[in-house]
C-alpha cells in the first residue's frame, strides 16, 4: 500500500456510493450567518456523503507556510527544488498534520479514490513525487486537514440553512482566486450575498 502524507491511516471517510442521491462530489457554500468561525464563507468540496456521513475540504483558505517545496523537503520528496509547484490550502480542522491531493482523474495511483467521473483524491506520497517530477494530474490542490460530518449531521446543517450546494467546476476547484471563490460559487446560484443576510437560518 502506497504510503500516505502521514504515514498512517486515520479513518477517514472514503468517497463511496458516487451513484447515491447524496451530494458526493458537489460544492458545499457556508451561509452569510455561518455560526461556526472555521467555516465562514468558506466553499468546500464534498469528496463523500452518504448515511455514515461526509468528508470535504475547504477550497479557499490558503496556506502560506510551509510552501509547497518546504513540505517536500520535510517529506524527503525529490526533485528539490521540484519541476512543478501546487497550490496548498486548510483543508479542514480535522487532522490538520495529514494531506490530501485533489484532482482530476487524468492520472491516478495506487490508492486513489474516485469521487466521480472528473475528481479524484489521492493521500498517498506518490502523487506527490510525480508532481515534483513536473507530471501528474493536470489540475490539482494540496488541502492540509479535512472537514468531517457524522452521520446526518451534515444534513442536519443544511436543513438549518447553514449550507448551499452547488455543481462543482474546476475553475472554483482550482483556480488561485481565492477572496473571491465564496462570492463566485454563490454567483452560480445567482445569488447575492447580502440579499441572504437577513434571511439566513430560517426555514
Amino acid at each position: 500500500m502506497a504510503k500516505s502524507f502521514s504515514g498512517a491511516d486515520d479513518g477517514v471517510a472514503k468517497p463511496q456510493g458516487v451513484a447515491d442521491p447524496y451530494l458526493t462530489g458537489q460544492l458545499l457554500i457556508a451561509m452569510p450567518a455561518m455560526a461556526d468561525p472555521r467555516f465562514a464563507q468558506t466553499v468546500v468540496y464534498l469528496c463523500a456523503h452518504t448515511q455514515e456521513g461526509a468528508m470535504g475540504l475547504v477550497l479557499n483558505r490558503p496556506i502560506v507556510k510551509p510552501t509547497f517545496d518546504e513540505l517536500l523537503k520535510q517529506l524527503n520528496v525529490e526533485p528539490s527544488p521540484p519541476a512543478r509547484q501546487i497550490r496548498l490550502c486548510a483543508g479542514g480542522p480535522v487532522a490538520n498534520a495529514r494531506g490530501f491531493v485533489l484532482h482530476t482523474t487524468d492520472w491516478t495511483g495506487e490508492g486513489s479514490l474516485r469521487v466521480d467521473d472528473r475528481m479524484a483524491l489521492t493521500a498517498s506520497l506518490d502523487v506527490l513525487k510525480v508532481i515534483a517530477e513536473g507530471g501528474g494530474p493536470r489540475s490539482c490542490i494540496l488541502a492540509l486537514g479535512y472537514a468531517g460530518w457524522g452521520p446526518g449531521q451534515l444534513d442536519r446543517e443544511i436543513q438549518e440553512n447553514a449550507w448551499l450546494s452547488v455543481p462543482a467546476d474546476e475553475t472554483l476547484l482550482f483556480d488561485p482566486d481565492h477572496d473571491t471563490k465564496w462570492r463566485r460559487a454563490l454567483g452560480k446560484l445567482r445569488i447575492d450575498p447580502l440579499l441572504l443576510s437577513d434571511v439566513a437560518g430560517h426555514a
